[in-house]
């Protein structure tokens, strides 16, 4: 009994159907993604955007960084789950998809809650250092280029708070990570993301074999 459970499609779908809540707005938002060049691909899987209003709800979080906003289906999740008054920041190098979510967030009436920050993404983590200072954010959420995800890392660990939670997506990446042959940049940038974690000690550390691997991350 204490060994990992192979999910078959039959459990998944079993799963599903125990578990998932959803809604007309999420389902509309995930289909008209999955429309787009590689939208199905870089689509967070329902279940994770639960997974990640969840956790947000838990940490009483009010503060909320994102790096990677593609349709905004994870920001609409995570914003919808902030207390009034609570806002999420997401930064994307453009706003061609996020314009796409951004209609979804304003008709569930999130808009407000959300500020969208177009640029190189490390530029804006350092911007946003600047303007508001370590530990500023409660949680964070990470799911961009791979190629850049340690630096990701490390500038999002100075935004958030001690106890706040850092969610970094991929880091199973198809499974490539544990395949000797694969030696592409992203895979080795996520195995190496993926040592500096195990060895990290600024943090309390957990990778859930759901999607395509989500580690969480609890600053000191």
């Amino acid at each position: 009994m204490a060994n990992q459970v192979a999910f078959t499609p039959d459990l998944l779908s079993y799963v599903r159907d125990v578990s998932l809540r959803d809604d007309a707005t999420l389902l509309e938002l995930r289909t008209e993604t999955a429309q787009l060049p590689g939208g199905v691909a870089m689509q967070v899987m329902a279940e994770e955007g639960q997974l990640l209003a969840l956790l947000v709800r838990l940490t009483g979080a009010r503060a909320v960084l994102e790096v990677g906003t593609f349709t905004g289906y994870s920001a609409l999740c995570m914003a919808r789950a902030l207390p009034a008054g609570g806002t999420l920041v997401t930064c994307d190098i453009t706003d061609r998809w996020a314009a796409v979510g951004a209609e979804f967030w304003r008709r569930d009436g999130v808009g407000e809650r959300i500020e969208l920050r177009v640029g190189e993404a490390v530029d804006t983590l350092d911007g946003l250092l600047a303007e508001r200072g370590p530990g500023s954010f409660d949680l964070a959420f990470i799911d961009a280029d791979k190629s850049s995800y340690l630096a990701y890392y490390e500038k999002t660990l100075a935004l958030v708070r001690s106890g706040g939670l850092i969610v970094i997506d991929n880091t199973l990446f198809l499974g490539r990570v544990a395949d000797p042959e694969a030696d592409d940049a992203d895979t080795l940038a996520i195995r190496e993301l993926n040592a500096v974690l195990a060895r990290d000690e600024r943090v309390d550390l957990s990778l859930l074999t759901m999607a395509d691997g989500i580690t969480l991350a609890r600053k000191h």
